[in-house]
């Protein structure tokens, strides 16, 4: 099982504790056993002088998000006229914590997961020397889980950002973050995999895998090498239990600094395409086409006008490189055009009746046909929705994505949030736009949606 690492507030029981007093914090302990200053005239190696420099950039970020309670008792106007109570929605107040890392000191950006951050009301960063500030949300990017957050603050120390594409299996690393809402962690390991992906979800996948011990609570924490160097935001973990079992994930710093670029500059991420949506080979598959191996990718629709169609690669092509590189599997290809630039130029092997050709396709910006809410039923306005992108397609993910709402909105305050995906109206599945678009208007006295998110499927009743 796949854990993502924000951390709700609990009351910890004695057995955490003592579980918890057996983790390294920064906090200096005096102790009367304590190892020699050196041995036959060498000093003892220590991550300390490093750390140093490294911790005071590691920030804990608390957030609160206002979720709408509705209940049937409550939302019957006759009982709430009987007992004298207001029309307005009751909400409740949700509490989770994490970590982020400074990497701008001069204009207080800090780099942390969307999970920490993504659709919270309040923001709270605190640092190391026990300032607290309140944080704007720059932009998040659900796909990647990468988001950016703001402090208006002084005195700041960045972390300087390493290049991830050096790294090698077997590199020490070490984790920084606030896990189970203690104060500043440290643990150590090494790199335990790198380009780790298909580890469950939607989004474009990357991972650097370790075996630092990270817990929840990490989320958006530092793992960095041991010159201090950023080269990974932690991100979830493999756990059975929910504890760590040495089986970590950090998104790369390249990836997680080109991201955010997007963020700063556009509050958004623009994503290339090539036009293409595509399939795992099969044995079955391999068969019909008369293929020795199930390695590649089959294409299985090519977009009118787009890139793709204009290199002549057609439906049943077998696409089985990338960039040179071999090409195992449809989500490898998904994760090239999520991760590229825009504008990028990628270099294609394509098989085609047991004949191999190379073509160069350049990525464009994706666009994504939108609808105003407000144009389907006036219960909607304040509601912006999408199509869904050709990654989320190619999950085999339908409906029609919530790409913007407005707060207080009718919508929002019957519990719509940005980043839902709509699946059906009533009784009645959205498979698309031009569907929702048909389906809108069938009830207008009751307007009732099926709403898809991480934690499952809900009612959304809009009225």
């Amino acid at each position: 099982m796949f854990a993502r690492l924000t951390r709700r507030p609990v009351v910890i029981s004695l057995a955490l504790i003592a579980s918890a007093l057996a983790v390294i914090t920064l906090t200096p302990v005096a102790s009367h056993a304590s190892l020699p200053p050196s041995v036959d005239g060498q000093p003892l190696p220590s991550l300390a002088p490093m750390l140093e420099k490294v911790t005071p950039a590691v920030v804990n970020i608390s957030t609160k998000t206002r979720v709408q309670v509705r209940d049937p008792y409550f939302d019957d106007p006759m009982f709430r006229q009987f007992f004298g109570m207001p029309n307005s929605p009751r909400e409740r107040v949700e509490q989770s914590l994490g970590s982020g890392v400074i990497v701008d000191a001069a204009k207080g950006y800090v780099l942390t997961n969307n999970h920490v951050v993504g659709g919270a009301d309040d923001i709270t960063v605190s640092l190391q020397d026990g300032r607290n500030f309140k944080g704007k949300l720059v932009g998040a990017d659900p796909d990647t889980d990468v988001a950016v957050v703001q402090i208006a603050a002084t005195n700041l120390q960045a972390l300087p950002l390493a290049d991830s594409s050096k790294l090698r299996v077997g590199d020490f690393v070490v984790a920084v973050g606030d896990p189970f809402g203690l104060s500043q962690t440290v643990t150590s390991g090494i790199v335990s995999a790198l380009g780790r992906s298909g580890l469950g979800g939607n989004g474009y996948q990357n991972f650097i895998q370790t075996d630092a011990s990270i817990n929840p609570g990490n989320s958006g924490g530092a793992l960095v090498n041991l010159r201090g160097e950023l080269v990974g935001i932690n991100t979830m973990i493999f756990s059975p239990s929910g504890g760590n079992v040495g089986i970590g994930f950090a998104i790369p710093t390249n990836l997680g600094s080109q991201v955010m670029r997007q963020l700063i500059a556009n509050g958004k991420v623009n994503r290339g395409n090539l036009g293409v949506e595509t399939q795992d080979i099969t044995p079955r598959i391999a068969q019909i086409l008369g293929l020795k191996a199930t390695d590649g990718a089959v294409v299985t629709r090519v977009a009118s006008g787009s890139a793709a169609e204009q290199a002549d690669i057609q439906t049943g092509d077998v696409i089985t490189a990338i960039d040179g590189k071999p090409l195992h599997n449809a989500q490898e290809l998904r994760n090239a055009e999520g991760l590229l630039p825009v504008g990028s130029a990628v270099k294609l092997g394509v098989q085609r009746n047991g004949s191999t050709r190379d073509v160069t396709i350049k990525l464009v910006a994706e666009k994504l046909a939108t609808l105003d809410g407000s144009k389907l039923d006036p219960r909607l306005a304040g509601v912006t929705f999408n199509e869904l992108s050709q990654n989320q397609r190619g999950q085999g993910v339908a409906g029609v994505a919530v790409s913007a709402i407005s707060a207080g909105s009718r919508a929002a305050q019957a519990g719509l949030q940005a980043n839902d995906i709509v699946i059906g109206v009533g009784n009645l599945r959205v498979p698309d736009l031009r569907t929702l678009q048909q389906l809108a208007g069938v009830n207008p006295r009751q307007l009732v949606l099926v709403v898809s998110d991480e934690d499952g499927v809900r009612y959304v009743d809009v009225r």
